[in-house]
């Protein structure tokens, strides 16, 4: 197999699949990212961060926050590539996915309280899509937190475009009605933002008023924290970091369509969640049960990643601000180049730290 040249290795892919694909993909790294993958780890880890630049990402921020000592912040690369301003640590990011588990402890902390059930279906608390959305009398709010609904994935929609701002809840989730589902109710595992839109729509009803708002009080305000929001347009446009496509230099910062925050404020959430002081008895039983507590997002132009390293009693939050890119074997599975080195970056940090 060492033998194979990269031409005979992609016609054998294309012979047995994708799933032999993603397991060779594993096992064997793409070619172009070998040597960042074998290098040896610098001394510290703002080298580090100094070295995701060389290897061709446009701006990252990483917060670390390690059990006993004050957090450090670094910074590397551009907050702004045309108007040549340097990274800055403090900025605002767009966290994409990430906020999903601020949606799952909202969840949690209103079954605790009574006013959700995750045994209750879609119909229940949105009848208006029974005949919209296939068996949604049969999906629950727990698989839907959990991924779990068989409820396409509107961004997987052929209609649906990454680059064009997206503020119509609405024209996203017509994408997938009338849609048959990929899977029968609690069948197995399958990632749809489509769960989590429909999960805010529950959230609103149920709380009479934006879950926004309540996410605002009910857990950012008890932490502190005045640097996350929901939409693009509650924040000052120039602080929010500028984001590129892979050796392109367009700013895809007017994008809208993701949650907005800063590293600091992240990390101090994801401490919170993971060390038990943002939830009571109660509610961290519930949310154990439902869902994760670490996440990566992405949209285009930001890449995320967002961990709690146990055995190090440590969080540690990267931001990097470029996405794409075309490397071997990593375009579609693992968000293209970019993304791919802002991995491997994070766990070479991490191994740093360890270190």
């Amino acid at each position: 197999m060492e033998n194979l040249n990269k031409t005979r290795i992609v016609r054998l892919l294309r012979i047995i699949g994708p799933i032999i694909g993603l397991i060779t993909i594993i096992v064997i790294p793409p070619l172009d990212l070998i040597p960042l993958l074998i290098a040896p780890l610098p001394d510290t880890v703002q080298a580090q961060v100094d070295d995701a630049v060389n290897q061709g990402l446009d701006g990252i921020i990483v917060y670390v926050d390690q059990a006993g000592k004050e957090p450090v912040f670094y910074a590397a690369g551009w907050k702004n590539k045309l108007a040549q301003e340097p990274a800055d640590p403090h900025a605002f990011f767009k966290i994409g996915s990430i906020h999903k588990l601020y949606i799952a402890t909202a969840v949690a902390k209103l079954v605790s309280n009574g006013s959700l059930s995750l045994e209750d279906t879609l119909a229940d608390y949105l009848p208006e899509l029974v005949g919209n959305i296939e068996y949604a009398d049969q999906i629950t709010v727990r698989m839907m937190v959990q991924h779990r609904s068989g409820i396409p994935n509107f961004t997987d929609h052929s209609e649906f475009d990454w680059f064009t701002p997206h503020t119509d809840e609405d024209e996203d989730l017509a994408r997938i009605f009338d849609e048959p589902a990929d899977f029968k109710p609690d069948a197995r595992y399958s990632y749809s933002n489509s769960n989590y839109l429909l999960l805010g729509r529950i959230l609103d009803n149920v709380l009479g008023y934006s879950h926004h708002q309540y996410v605002y009080n009910e857990i950012l305000a008890p932490l502190g924290l005045t640097n996350t929001f929901f939409t693009l347009d509650e924040v000052e446009y120039d602080d929010v970091i500028s984001g590129y496509w892979y050796e392109y230099d367009d700013d895809l910062r007017y994008l809208e369509g993701s949650m907005i925050a800063t590293a600091e404020d992240v990390g101090i959430f994801l401490r919170a969640l993971n060390d038990g002081s943002l939830l009571n008895d109660d509610e961290e039983a519930i949310y154990a049960s439902i869902y994760e507590y670490d996440h990566d997002g992405w949209v285009p132009g930001y890449h995320s990643m967002a961990r709690y390293h146990e055995d190090i009693d440590t969080v540690v939050i990267q931001f990097v601000s470029t996405t794409g890119g075309d490397t071997w074997g990593t375009a579609n599975i693992v968000g293209g180049k970019a993304t791919a080195v802002s991995s491997i970056i994070y766990n070479r940090i991490v191994r740093l730290l360890h270190r």
